[in-house]
């Protein structure tokens, strides 16, 4: 994991001043060659590495430079917070940044008995939130989000409701809920009158403002979530719908745990199940992950799309 790696060679680095290249390579299990090239790598990202040849020689950091690990702030520990909920440093661009800087300040101040820890971690442990298929949403204005929630910062966001209406709202920022690495804000909305819930990936613009909110005492983050959640998806379904109805053996029935299901009845050694796959084109991608164990129904038009795409598919091999 060449991220862990790099954290290490920073940190080697920063405790003592100048390091060779060979002693970084058994320390962190690894060749010559790949450290020459990570040095390349934390160069190139503006990070000011120098190295020297011959016996006093070494890799070090241009005199007066310091990576900032001295003692942990305020938002350093926001930012481990959230790490901890498996959001990756190199997930966010400048946010995965202030993350990654943020675990290079706990390893380097932790105290020393602990630090072994570390790696015993990174050796066994790690969390991949990838998709298998395609790529994740990409969420905007993190950073704005982020801070806005700590910082008790009202906001002025343009929001895409569906894709055929966009609407400018300024709410105050409750929470942030991070469900299967969906992002959702719980908000006051100025509006609305009422605390409503917003799909982060659909925040298409967000500004925060300089005037502040206070949270309501009785306000509890994950009593709302956990009671709106389902009136929540209701909602989403009233703009978002495509009923598709498939037809899958029991034996595979797992299947449909990890679809929005609206009916359900059983026909002798299957299940006809309707769900929604909120639009044409995602029900087009969404299905073709699981086809080779169901069978589309309904509508015809997506089971006209799986014919001629497995037909290219047989025709291909």
């Amino acid at each position: 994991m060449r991220i862990h790696r790099l954290i290490s060679i920073l940190l080697l680095i920063e405790s003592r001043g100048k390091v060779k290249a060979k002693e970084l390579a058994s320390k962190l299990e690894t060749s010559v060659r790949t450290i020459y090239r990570d040095i390349d790598i934390l160069s190139e990202s503006g990070i000011p590495i120098t190295t020297t040849t011959g016996p006093n020689g070494g890799i070090n950091f241009i005199e007066g430079f310091s990576v900032n690990i001295n003692k942990l702030q305020e938002g350093d520990i926001m930012n481990l917070y959230l790490a901890s909920l498996g959001i990756k440093p190199d997930s966010y661009s400048d946010f995965g940044a202030k993350l990654q800087n943020s675990l290079l300040k706990l390893e380097k101040n932790v105290a020393f008995k602990y630090s072994h820890n570390f790696e015993k971690a990174r050796n066994r442990f790690y969390f991949d939130n990838n998709p298998w298929w395609g790529e994740h949403t990409k969420v905007l204005y993190i950073d704005v989000l982020v801070n806005s929630v700590w910082q008790s910062s009202k906001l002025i966001i343009n929001y895409a409701v569906n894709e055929n209406h966009n609407t400018t709202r300024v709410i105050h920022p409750y929470g942030i809920v991070v469900k299967r690495s969906d992002w959702y804000i719980v908000a006051y909305c100025e509006k609305r009158k009422d605390v409503r819930t917003f799909k982060c990936e659909r925040i298409i613009k967000a500004e925060e403002l300089q005037e502040k909110f206070s949270i309501p005492l009785q306000f509890n983050l994950s009593d709302y979530w956990n009671t709106n959640e389902q009136s929540f998806k209701s909602t989403c379904a009233e703009t978002e719908i495509y009923l598709v109805k498939i037809k899958v053996h029991k034996e595979k029935s797992y299947i449909l745990k990890e679809l929005e299901i609206t009916s359900l009845k059983e026909e002798n050694d299957y299940i006809i199940a309707t769900v929604n796959m909120y639009g044409y084109e995602l029900a087009c991608c969404d299905i073709m992950k699981i086809i080779a164990n169901v069978e589309v129904l309904k509508p015809n038009e997506l089971r006209d799309f799986v014919k001629t795409r497995l037909k290219y598919i047989i025709k291909m091999y």
